[in-house]
């Protein structure tokens, strides 16, 4: 067990000293980096409440509507492992920026898509960009001071997660108004907007990473093999990441189905359920900064779990789906929050390249999640859907229970000293 849990060898082309200068980050920079990461990942949700109008535009099935969530997943996991292992490379303001340019001109290309294979194409591309967000926050990270770097977190991923779930609700308000396409283009253009406030308000920050990129990602992927932490939380979040998109994905299809009948913008209102829960993040960072992580960890699976009895019951009654839907999103938030400051504790040196990491596997835990909900909705209605997403959500609190146990075991076997170094 020892033998498994020792470091790698450091190289020092690949894990030089990083650009952490702890020298605090305004209130104002940090609100502006958190609006930023939201309106990157905006782009990768808009279309969630709006599937059945863009297949009928387009004349896809409800299988490959569905698809368009899973390309977002997919070419977000894809910029997580291929683009955001850069921010160790390269001077991370014009990393920031100049993805977030490139997501901008993306969203123009699917707002204009006359067909679903360019939807697709442009939601992946959207996508792909848009790891700007997970740039920035190691970036934020990064200025932040060490006994703040938690609530830091906490704060730019409020950021991250309201866009997401705002999005839901801004698109299918605006769809009713002018039609689902103008829901890309305006955030195109407030895209735009963000970047060019990054570029005049970010400082200059480099890693002083001397690497060329292929060793870099052979670098990012070794991670897995040398870092067992990761790997635990890498499967932690993708589990919790496939529950949380079974949901999202399968309910505009419930909402808008004979048993609801909700239009466009009222499907959108639903995505507020989840602002809640969005806004407990920063909380959930500041007990971690107290040393409570695993207590926030191991709350946040086991609400996940709990919140699909009430999910499952939400087919026939709103009641039950609104509150079931807000839990899963608290536990969702607390989940990650956990994550990340368990991840961004193992090596500071090379906080970007952990990240990409852990991100790629989250974020391919969702494609796979908004995948299969499309199916079994398909097959199998809302019963097979809550049966699924249960089930995810049960296996993420057994992974987690499971982590702990190793962990245990791991520091008796190192001596008591060790055994009472986590709380």
């Amino acid at each position: 067990m020892a033998n498994t849990l020792r470091r790698p060898r450091r190289t020092r082309s690949a894990d030089d000293p990083p650009a952490d200068t702890g020298t605090g980050v305004g209130t104002g920079l940090l609100l502006l980096m958190s609006a930023a990461t939201g309106l990157a990942v905006a782009g990768n949700y808009v279309a969630q409440p709006l599937l059945e109008v863009i297949g009928r535009e387009l004349g896809l099935s409800t299988v490959t509507a569905g698809l368009v969530v899973t390309a977002a997943q997919v070419g977000y996991a894809l910029g997580l492992i291929l683009v955001l292992p850069l921010g160790d490379l390269l001077e991370r303001r014009g990393l920031a920026v100049g993805l977030l340019v490139a997501t901008a001109g993306f969203l123009l290309v699917a707002g204009a898509a006359p067909n679903g294979a360019v939807l697709l194409a442009g939601t992946l591309l959207t996508a792909l960009t848009s790891v700007a967000a997970q740039v920035l926050v190691p970036f934020a990270v990064a200025l932040a001071e060490p006994e703040r770097r938690g609530r830091v977190v906490g704060t730019v991923m409020t950021g991250l997660l309201l866009g997401g779930l705002l999005a839901r609700t801004a698109s299918g308000a605006l769809a009713e108004l002018s039609g689902w396409r103008t829901v890309y283009w305006v955030d195109a253009v407030l895209v735009l907007a963000v970047a060019l406030l990054l570029w005049r308000r970010l400082p200059r920050l480099r890693t002083g990473v001397n690497a060329a990129y292929p060793a870099l990602l052979a670098s990012t992927l070794a991670l897995f093999r040398h870092e067992p932490v990761l790997r635990w939380r890498a499967g932690i979040g993708a589990l919790s990441m496939a529950s949380f998109n079974v949901l999202w994905t399968a309910v505009a299809f419930l909402l808008a189905g004979p048993g609801y009948g909700w239009s466009e913008a009222a499907i959108g209102l639903f995505g507020l359920v989840g602002v809640a829960g969005a806004l407990t993040t920063p909380f959930a960072g500041r007990l971690a900064d107290r040393g409570l992580v695993q207590a926030v960890s191991g709350t946040g699976t086991a609400m996940l779990a709990v919140s699909w009895i009430a999910i499952g019951a939400g087919g026939g009654s709103l009641g039950w789906l609104l509150g079931g839907t807000l839990v899963l999103n608290v536990a969702q938030y607390a989940v990650l929050n956990g994550n990340q400051n368990v991840i961004y504790a193992l090596r500071p040196e090379i906080r970007n390249r952990l990240n990409s990491a852990f991100m790629t596997a989250f974020f391919a835990g969702g494609a796979a999640g908004s995948a299969l909900a499309a199916v079994v909705w398909a097959s199998a209605g809302w019963t097979g859907v809550s049966v699924l997403g249960g089930t995810l959500a049960a296996g993420t609190f057994a992974l987690w229970a499971l982590e702990r146990a190793a962990a245990r075991s791991a520091r008796s076997a190192r001596g008591p000293a060790d055994a009472r170094s986590e709380r």
